[in-house]
């Protein structure tokens, strides 16, 4: 699909000229127009998995590559390598894997908790526009529910999306509690301060909770001062994991680590594993810019799946609206929803606005894709886009950039322009994972003494995020994971652990002639100049 698109100064004199109007009606059905553009129907975008627990289950080819690869380890000597034991082990020190960790920590449990990189790397700290919870008047638990669902295109787990709406409320207040701050009402400082709701894009009723333009960054240095404060967790940075162990009735019991400062393998060794290693953007599906920090490669999603995890929905995957499309060193990062939801408009080269913006998601994304197919984008420097209109939204509320979206107007800085006088071109940034492992409302999956949470599990969104559910996700799943592992955790470490999974899997792998040469997880990617096998390899000379 060829696209073109309108000079950029072309473009500017028609959004003066015409703009601002209703949007146009969508000429086609959402159906129709989901199918034609969302970068997930396109032709060849999926293919079925070949082996494991769940063979015929459609992926992106770059994900199934990586899911039906051959394990790190198979020339890596872990017999000597030193062992830490623990009641939880934790991967992933995001938003979800601390709130698991403080909630298995104060059950009494000895938490072990690895991360990647650092303790609050993750895609938690890019979350900007906020967190939905039904705290409002007019607003209910039940409206919550329908909203999500509907979303979801209706192939969300019933069961999921229940427990997240109706501990909703109860999540805010943990939070609160935690100490963390929320944007509130003009007109409330005298009582003690009114929550501040908006409206996010699906929505029926306002109950977007903020802080600013950065939410998830506020969470985030909540959550990463209370785990470093609490006794009971380990922290160790930059143990990356790269095989599940198991007991040699298939159990989870761990997981082998990799010490990058001291380039060693170590064991891990746990009673209940919790896996929090978020999604997939950094493979750059179908070869879009993403949102996602840098460090999310599906780690956990080949794990989990070679252990004999089940998956869900792993061909559905959300493009946000807004990424940044020019400048080309910007592309991809992420503009917040928060300016749609204060009124900023999408308009195209033609100074039209083509859809309306609270529409969710998927909608909105292949409305701008469609109109860049059609020769209705802007073109600058080769890149192509359509206009954010922020010079309208702060004429129409002035002081609004700079009091309240400060991340858009440091990424308008960045990108080298003044967001009060021009707009920004944007364009589709891949941004989540819809799809993951399937698990029950406590975090299990179908591998004894494995649990999972937030980004890399599948269930609770159904085909389609809804903005502001992703961070009360990792606040409820979190807390509900992080207790089922503590529970867990009393039974008592296994015994017989190793990777005995690693040999039942390979056989699968000859027998449907996939090459054993392949191995994940990557663990960072390709342009970072890392090499996870060589990098192993040197652990053993």
């Amino acid at each position: 699909m060829k696209q073109v698109g309108i000079p950029i100064l072309q473009a500017l004199q028609a959004w003066r000229a015409v703009y601002p109007a209703a949007p146009k009606a969508l000429n086609l059905p959402v159906p129709e127009l989901l199918a034609r553009y969302h970068p997930d129907h396109q032709a060849g975008a999926m293919e079925a998995l070949r082996v494991g627990v769940s063979a015929g289950e459609r992926c992106p080819a770059a994900l199934a590559e990586l899911l039906q690869a051959d394990s790190l380890l198979e020339d890596v000597d872990i017999a000597g390598a030193p062992a830490l034991d623990a009641d939880v082990l934790i991967v992933g020190g995001g938003g979800a894997g601390c709130v698991a960790a403080l909630t298995a920590a104060r059950a009494g449990a000895r938490v072990l908790l690895a991360t990647k990189l650092r303790i609050g790397d993750s895609n938690t700290v890019m979350a900007e526009g906020g967190i939905q919870a039904a705290v409002g008047a007019e607003d209910s638990l039940q409206r919550h529910f329908e909203d999500t669902l509907r979303t979801g295109h209706f192939a969300a787990d019933k069961a999921l999306v229940a427990a997240l709406v109706s501990e909703g409320p109860a999540a805010i207040r943990w939070l609160i509690q935690e100490g963390m701050s929320f944007d509130l009402t003009k007109d409330s400082a005298h009582m003690g301060g009114t929550l501040l709701r908006k409206t996010p894009g699906g929505a029926t009723a306002a109950r977007l909770l903020s802080y600013k333009d950065f939410t998830g960054l506020e969470l985030m240095r909540t959550l990463r001062e209370a785990v470093l404060l609490q006794a009971g967790i380990k922290v160790l940075d930059r143990h990356p994991a790269l095989e599940l162990l198991a007991d040699d009735r298939g159990r989870c019991a761990g997981a082998v680590l990799h010490d990058l400062a001291r380039g060693r393998p170590i064991l891990a060794r746990a009673s209940a594993t919790l896996l929090a290693t978020g999604g997939a953007g950094r493979l750059h599906l179908g070869g879009f810019p993403t949102s996602n920090h840098y460090g999310a490669m599906a780690d956990g999603l080949v794990m989990a799946y070679r252990l004999g995890a089940k998956l869900r929905e792993m061909d559905s995957f959300q493009y946000h609206p807004t990424g940044i499309a020019w400048p080309q060193h910007m592309e991809g990062a992420l503009v917040s929803e928060a300016a749609r939801s204060a009124g900023a408009y999408l308009v195209n080269g033609l100074g039209e606005r083509f859809v309306d913006e609270l529409q969710p998601r998927d909608v909105v994304a292949s409305a701008v894709l469609r109109e860049l197919a059609q020769g209705r984008g802007v073109e600058r420097d080769g890149k192509l886009g359509i206009f954010l209109d922020t010079p309208a939204l702060e004429h129409s509320h002035p002081g609004i950039l700079k009091d309240s979206l400060v991340t858009l107007s440091h990424l308008a800085q960045r990108c080298g322009i003044d967001p009060a006088r021009e707009p920004l071109l944007i364009r589709p940034t891949l941004h989540y994972q819809n799809g993951g492992v399937a698990i029950d409302e406590a975090g299990h999956t179908s591998v004894p003494g494995l649990l999972c949470a937030r980004e890399m599990t599948g269930g609770l969104h159904g085909r389609n995020r809804m903005m502001g559910n992703a961070l009360l996700e990792l606040v409820v799943f979190g807390r509900r994971a992080g207790a089922a592992a503590a529970a867990q955790a009393r039974t008592g470490l296994p015994r017989n652990i190793g990777l005995f999974h690693l040999a039942n899997w390979r056989r699968g792998l000859i027998a449907h002639s996939l090459s054993l040469e392949k191995k994940a997880p990557l663990l960072f990617p390709s342009y970072g100049n890392f090499d996870a096998t060589n990098c192993l390899r040197g652990t053993t000379q």
